[in-house]
């Protein structure tokens, strides 16, 4: 306990009792400080209206004269402070042992009761031990209650930063639907099956759906289900007992338990192969996760948002995606439009990336003028909003205080848009010569954008770049690709 002292609010109308309570806590006046004695409920509650923070528990009479007393006066306190704790006194008159009293006084918000000694005890209000115990049982439970108040502001405020620094940035129809959207959908805490095209901002629309839920508080898990190799995915997913296989020398939780209590974000699930399908589909419907070997049932409660950006009714006529699994997943579902259904909002992207990234690189925005501006809006993203910010990086860099038409030109490479790739960057550019490491990875965005623009999928563009998907995903999240 901390050094200062319990702070005691007394009501109580006998002048004889509010003396056997000093006398009873006269031994530990060097813990325990009265701060204030009324002799009525209405009294008491227009002390504390203002006097709340100069009480920490608070000793009652609960059959208190001038009108209101019992649980209505114990329910008034709590409105005005609920984490105020109250010890009721009552006299002999009321059955201490009835379990229906003890039900309505603790319903009510009382922490503990006691009665009163008989008048002819002049020394005490009730059994010193028992009621000095209370009092100091009461103070510590109120300072545990503050601790994990604080603590649930705390974690408050962290989720309002994280969506924050992540906004959902738009103000056209088709964004204020999807925000809509998502505002009653994380009141619900049904599965989520997310649709569009890559770059579209999936996992934000995900996250969002978390941090705005009731499992706020827990896990947010994203798998890129493209990214782990097939022949890992189960025991990535489910994890694996010990001795399972050769190599397994200790048991592994999955991501689904990992996100127990949470969610789990499962990007591309049309990549799973039809296996690890059927062992969703069981923890959908079951909420049971089979784990490799194991030997008993493991329970998980996850929420399950999932994403794609190919085709789900074209994988379904052709049975590489499972029709009972796709209803499970699709009982809510979202399609986050293109950046090219929505060219509004260009100009409140590109503000708020120019910004981001200035703010990042430590330079101050630069400007850009309105042809070039006019030139974003009028481009057609096919690689949508992952796109607008890799361009809006580079202008940033080869801007030189002012992003002008031939600016957003090279930086998008309008000239070799339908031919062949050609890199068009600041190494031709006079005068103006990019360290090494920022012109590679200048070259590998550029490159990676134009295959993925050949490719349906990331699988695929992994696979023409001669990448296991493990490797590409990782070389994307390290370019800012995702």
């Amino acid at each position: 306990m901390k050094n200062n002292k319990i702070k005691l609010f007394i009501i109580e109308d006998e002048e004889f009792d509010v003396k056997r309570i000093y006398n009873t806590l006269q031994p530990f006046a060097d813990r325990i400080k009265v701060t204030e004695v009324v002799s009525s409920g209405r009294a008491a509650l227009d002390w504390l209206k203002t006097n709340h923070k100069s009480c920490d528990v608070i000793l009652m009479d609960y059959q208190i004269s001038g009108g209101l007393l019992g649980e209505k006066l114990i329910q008034e306190i709590k409105k005005i402070n609920p984490l105020l704790q109250i010890i009721i006194i009552t006299k002999k008159t009321i059955n201490q042992t009835d379990p229906q009293f003890a039900n309505q006084l603790i319903e009510s918000g009382a922490s503990w009761f006691g009665t009163k000694y008989p008048v002819d005890i002049e020394e005490y209000i009730y059994q010193p031990t028992d009621f000095i115990l209370s009092i100091l049982n009461a103070y510590e439970k109120k300072q545990l209650l503050e601790k994990h108040l604080h603590s649930q502001e705390n974690l408050e405020r962290n989720i309002k930063l994280i969506i924050d620094q992540k906004p959902i940035v738009g103000k056209s129809k088709k964004m204020l639907e999807l925000q809509a959207q998502i505002q009653k959908y994380a009141q619900f805490d049904a599965h989520v099956l997310i649709l569009g095209e890559s770059g579209t901002g999936k996992e934000l629309v995900a996250s969002y759906l978390h941090y705005l839920s009731k499992r706020k508080f827990e896990n947010f898990i994203t798998v890129n289900c493209a990214a782990i190799p097939k022949d890992l995915i189960e025991s990535e997913l489910f994890g694996f007992e010990k001795g399972s296989f050769t190599g397994a020398g200790e048991e592994k939780a999955g991501l689904f338990e990992q996100a127990d209590g949470g969610t789990i974000f499962l990007d591309e699930v049309t990549e799973l192969p039809l296996s690890a399908q059927a062992k969703l589909l069981r923890v959908l419907q079951e909420g049971e996760i089979d784990k490799i070997g194991r030997k008993k049932k493991y329970h998980v409660d996850t929420r399950v948002i999932a994403a794609t950006n190919r085709n789900i009714f074209e994988l379904l006529n052709k049975k590489e995606f499972r029709e009972d699994l796709f209803y499970r997943l699709n009982i809510l579902q979202i399609k986050v439009p293109p950046l090219r259904e929505r060219h509004g909002d260009i100009p409140l992207l590109v503000d708020h990336l120019i910004k981001n990234y200035s703010r990042e690189m430590g330079i101050k925005p630069p400007q850009i003028t309105d042809v070039a501006l006019k030139m974003l809006e009028n481009y057609s993203w096919p690689g949508n909003v992952r796109q607008l910010k890799n361009v809006t990086y580079r202008m940033i860099i080869m801007a030189g205080g002012k992003i002008t038409e031939a600016v957003v030109k090279e930086c998008i490479g309008l000239d070799s848009q339908h031919g062949a790739f050609e890199l068009k960057t600041s190494f031709n550019q006079k005068g103006y010569i990019l360290p090494l490491k920022e012109m590679e990875r200048e070259f590998r965005i550029a490159y990676i954008e134009y295959v993925r623009k050949a490719c349906r999928t990331d699988s695929e563009a992994a696979q023409k770049l001669g990448l296991a998907p493990s490797n590409y995903y990782r070389l994307c999240k390290e370019l800012g690709m995702k």
